[in-house]
């Protein structure tokens, strides 16, 4: 079988690493590690195609270590790591060699897998690196991550996926490459190198000479990462939430639109919103809870692709519309000095007065039931109080739209 083009073009040396250069770069940090020949655990956080895996290959590579691929995808378990950890041992002992397990997915390994791993990176028996496109913070466990560097991976620059691109194309010297579809390869990549190498690999095997029709049938769409349970999920639905918060439709449509492709899940997106037209705008223009709660239901009942839609019609107004937290704001403050203060009792005139026993007692006596009726009546101020004796003249709900 062929080798994979993406596995052909993998840098065999740093100077041959596109990208990352706050890493690798001169004086940065991995560099200079390999330089010094002396490595410690790390966990490689990036999006795909980004040079995790070529990264960790190029540190067994430099300090001429063993480098042993362990895969949580392929269904790797704990007997399996006793095994590379014996020969880790055998390594260390008879031929005074490092072993470099590399983890690729680490995130998907469970909490017993991962302490699988600890006591042999703690003793050096290993030099665990894992690659993770999650937050290592919550996906993996602190024992781990204290005992490790953290490095975070970017996207690559256009730039970068036109050298590697350029790499790539390199290898089909007797094909011809029109400018347009090249440049929607790079384009059209997202900062991902393996789809850009994929791409150019898909397109010469279409046809000799490669239009534009043939490097968008080799893309099909742009590679948009988006983990519904990760990071990039999370970080979205902030972008779109901080839009609309700052009275920006337009920004608010890219992350909507961002999530539209992603397929996410359309309810998801507009219970953000109903929350948000409370949170966020709230007694500034009430409607804007009715409409988000309109969309919601519609959504629910209609769903893709013409959920989007509503969801559109939703964001703008929301966006749009004016603001208020004076709702929210009152709220916790109401809620902290439950927290901090005595809770005085409640006012005799404001309990339930159910029974003979609670009337004796005062319970509800001088209450007025609707006070603005009785000042319609007598023509005269009603003054009750309604606070517990240690908050009166407290006020939480100051309107901040007006």
């Amino acid at each position: 079988m062929d080798t994979p083009l993406a596995e052909q073009l993998r840098p065999r040396s740093l100077d041959e690493f596109v990208g990352q250069t706050h890493l690798v770069g001169k004086g940065r940090p991995i560099r200079s590690m390999l330089e010094k020949g002396k490595i410690v655990s790390m966990v490689l956080w990036g999006p795909p195609g980004t040079g995790k895996t070529t990264l960790a290959r190029l540190v067994a590579k430099y300090v001429n270590a063993e480098f042993v691929p362990f895969s949580a995808v392929a269904g790797g378990g704990v007997a399996e790591i006793r095994k590379i950890i014996a020969k880790a041992k055998d390594n260390q002992g008879l031929f005074q060699k490092q072993t470099v397990l590399f983890v690729d997915e680490i995130h998907r390994f469970n909490k017993a897998q991962q302490d699988a791993f600890l006591p042999y990176v703690e003793d050096g028996t290993i030099t665990l690196i894992g690659a993770t496109t999650e937050n290592p913070g919550f996906e993996v466990i602190a024992p781990l991550v204290s005992r490790s560097q953290i490095y975070v991976l970017y996207a690559l620059s256009d730039q970068e996926i036109a050298t590697i691109t350029t790499r790539a194309i390199e290898h089909y010297p007797k094909h011809k490459w029109e400018n347009d579809a090249v440049k929607h390869i790079i384009k059209h990549a997202n900062g991902d190198a393996r789809t850009a190498i994929n791409a150019v690999e898909l397109s010469a095997s279409l046809s000799k000479t490669v239009t534009l029709k043939i490097a968008e049938e080799a893309l099909q769409r742009k590679a948009i990462f988006y983990d519904k349970k990760g990071d990039w999920h999370y970080d979205t639905i902030s972008a779109f939430i901080k839009s609309m918060r700052g009275s920006e439709p337009d920004a608010a449509l890219h992350y909507l639109a961002r999530m539209i492709k992603a397929g996410e899940d359309p309810v998801f997106i507009a219970r953000r919103m109903v929350i948000f037209a409370s949170e966020d705008i709230g007694n500034a223009q009430p409607t804007a809870l009715v409409v988000a709660t309109a969309c919601m239901q519609a959504v629910h009942m209609i769903g893709w692709p013409e959920a989007g839609l509503i969801l559109a019609q939703t964001a703008t107004y929301l966006a749009s519309a004016k603001k208020s937290i004076a709702s929210t704001s009152g709220l916790y403050q109401a809620l902290r000095d439950i927290d901090e203060n005595h809770l005085d009792p409640i006012p005799l005139h404001l309990r339930n007065a159910a029974n003979k026993v609670m009337e004796s007692l005062g319970y509800g006596r001088g209450h007025i039931r609707y006070p603005w009726l009785a000042e319609k009546r007598t023509k005269k101020k009603v003054k009750q109080e309604y606070m517990p004796k240690n908050l009166i003249g407290k006020q939480y709900y100051q309107p901040d739209w007006k």
